[in-house]
């Protein structure tokens, strides 16, 4: 099994495990996807589900695409909980930085601490190699709360997007 993470957790309930993403998770990928998207689609009157579930597929297979291409060194990895599949987390690891590409729950695995473990995990070894952890957030994302209760900071405007960074000491 892969660990996304370079210690040992200590705060990741028991049961979780990672593994790399393979072409077979794409559909489970898909629907984890369509999940983070559904309040937004939802406000969508006129749209058919058919035509929702076609929207939303092409959306991801174009960020997927586009995660494949621009982060080729990445890793890319399914959350498991007791085998079973409820998440995923990419992670770049540059020289100058720790680069969160993703990191998305299922929704009955939300609001269950697992996000901000994972992310404590992951500021644990940013701060041991002293390296910035970096992400793209939607401004109106609710996890947006979580990045600045663990002390991350907007440093870019990109419209619908904060690029949001926490420091080493920060």
């Amino acid at each position: 099994m892969t660990h996304a993470f370079k210690g040992a957790s200590r705060r990741l309930p028991s049961g979780i495990s990672f593994r790399p993403i393979t072409t077979q998770d794409l559909p489970f990928l898909s629907r984890l996807y369509a999940s983070t998207r559904a309040e937004e689609v939802a406000q969508v009157p006129d749209w058919t589900d058919e035509q929702k579930q076609q929207f939303l597929q092409m959306q991801f297979d174009a960020q997927h695409s586009y995660y494949q291409e621009q982060f080729s060194k990445a890793e890319y990895l399914v959350i498991e909980q007791d085998g079973d599949p409820i998440g995923r987390i990419y992670i770049d690891r540059r020289k100058d930085e720790i680069r969160l590409i993703d990191i998305a729950l299922l929704p009955e695995a939300r609001g269950q601490k697992l996000g901000a473990a994972l992310l404590e995990d992951l500021l644990e070894e940013a701060q041991s190699s002293q390296l910035a952890v970096r992400i793209h957030v939607e401004k109106n994302n609710p996890a947006m709360r979580l990045y600045i209760r663990l002390g991350f900071r907007q440093i870019e405007d990109q419209g619908v997007y904060d690029l949001m960074e926490w420091t080493p000491g920060g």
